[in-house]
């Protein structure tokens, strides 16, 4: 038997789909998305998402922008090295990857808030201005929080 899993798949044009999949793999160009209202599942084409939440809950929580806590957590965990991604729209993420390459079409990402209501995250190397890993990770994000306070 094959889980569902609850996901939010975000669009690089800004829309959002809230749902559970069974069948999404990084290397496969789509997927299926059954609603949470549990209708017919429909396929999602991964051309244009931004990222997949693999999520916790479907209603969602504010999402915590811990910027100190990541530059004093460590360089390195069990879920990988440090990474930051800056999306085209501005949206920056905080986490940890094993998977990124710059070769690939994306990479996992578990982010660096444990108690967030993301599990994980697939990132659409497409739709990235930036990633930086380790201690490249650190600077960007201590530039970052400079902008912020000033």
């Amino acid at each position: 038997m094959t889980e569902d899993i609850r996901v939010v798949a975000h669009f690089v044009d800004g829309k959002l789909l809230k749902g559970t999949t069974r069948d999404f793999q990084p290397n496969r160009p789509s997927f299926h998305l059954r609603p949470p209202d549990g209708g017919e599942p429909y396929e999602v084409i991964s051309t244009g998402l931004k990222a997949l939440f693999f999520v916790r809950d479907l209603k969602g929580k504010p999402q915590r922008r811990n910027i100190r806590g990541f530059l004093t957590a460590p360089g390195a965990t069990t879920h990988g090295k440090k990474v930051v991604v800056r999306f085209a729209d501005g949206e920056i993420l905080y986490g940890y990857s094993h998977t990124y390459s710059e070769q690939a079409d994306g990479f996992f990402v578990f982010p660096a808030d444990t108690s967030s209501n993301n599990l994980r995250i697939y990132v659409f190397l497409a739709a990235t201005t930036a990633v930086k890993l380790g201690p490249d990770a650190d600077s960007f994000a201590r530039a970052v929080l400079r902008k912020r306070i000033a």
